[in-house]
């Protein structure tokens, strides 16, 4: 499919840490399609998964939370490639740097950590797009693309209050940026992936995927294949979307 063909755009994905991860799926599937890529990801893992990419990426470790580590990533795409016409922002749910967990009802979770998952999950996704979609702009064909999740602008889940505040969230920012960037031609979308079977997926989550329609996990490699279509051109009619990933398993009323 041509409309795939990513040559000659760069592109900048966040959350590029573990080898089974989303964000890494996506930047394999950029790379794949001709995008040159900025990598991203909390720690130095980022640099790992740099060295099984072609080469001339280019990986920055930071944490996305800090205002001062979205800016670097637009300017190294901008001065690398002279371009930035594509973002994924991938990071969040989980911190190999910030592992406590923010879990719990809203009557067991600290204002602390409340507002922890909001900075992870909500502040950096604003943080993310604020720096990027001005070089998206002047691109004329940016796309800008959120991983958010089921939990929260689909579903809820027990004992994950916080984490489904901040990704409802996200939804609502994509819809905001998506009509305040229309008119440049940048597209901005979320995906929302159920169980997937990642680095950071437990067995607990591993039951829940097989209790899913299609009786299993979905793969990074089948989300990264929905966010590599929404940065092509075939794409450049939709925007301000938040489209599911999950097996089916949010539209299954029966479990047994």
């Amino acid at each position: 499919m041509s409309d795939l063909d990513l040559a000659g755009r760069a592109a900048v994905v966040t959350g590029v840490g573990g080898r089974r991860g989303i964000g890494f799926a996506v930047a394999r599937a950029l790379s794949a399609a001709g995008a040159s890529l900025v990598i991203s990801a909390a720690g130095d893992r980022v640099h790992e998964r740099a060295a099984e990419l072609p080469a001339g990426t280019v990986a920055i470790a930071g944490d996305l939370t800090q205002e001062r580590t979205a800016a670097e990533l637009a300017r190294a795409a901008t001065s690398r490639f002279g371009r930035l016409d594509i973002a994924v922002n991938c990071a969040g749910m989980t911190s190999t740097t910030r592992p406590e967990p923010e879990s719990g009802a809203a009557w067991e979770v600290s204002f602390e950590k409340w507002r922890a998952s909001l900075s992870r999950n909500l502040d950096a996704a604003f943080l993310f797009a604020r720096a990027v979609l001005p070089s998206l702009e002047n691109s004329g064909t940016g796309r800008l693309v959120m991983v958010s999740s089921l939990t929260g602008p689909v579903m809820g889940m027990r004992g994950e209050v916080a984490y489904c505040a901040a990704k409802a969230g996200v939804t609502g920012l994509v819809r905001g940026l998506a009509l305040d960037s229309a008119a440049a031609g940048v597209t901005v979308n979320a995906v929302a992936p159920g169980w997937i079977a990642t680095d950071s997926q437990t067995p607990d989550e591993h039951k829940q995927g097989l209790r899913t329609p299609v009786g299993r996990s979905g793969t990074p490699d089948e989300v990264a294949g929905l966010i590599a279509y929404l940065c092509s051109s075939s794409s450049s009619y939709l925007t301000g979307q938040c489209l599911v990933v999950d097996g089916g398993n949010s539209i299954a009323e029966e479990r047994a």
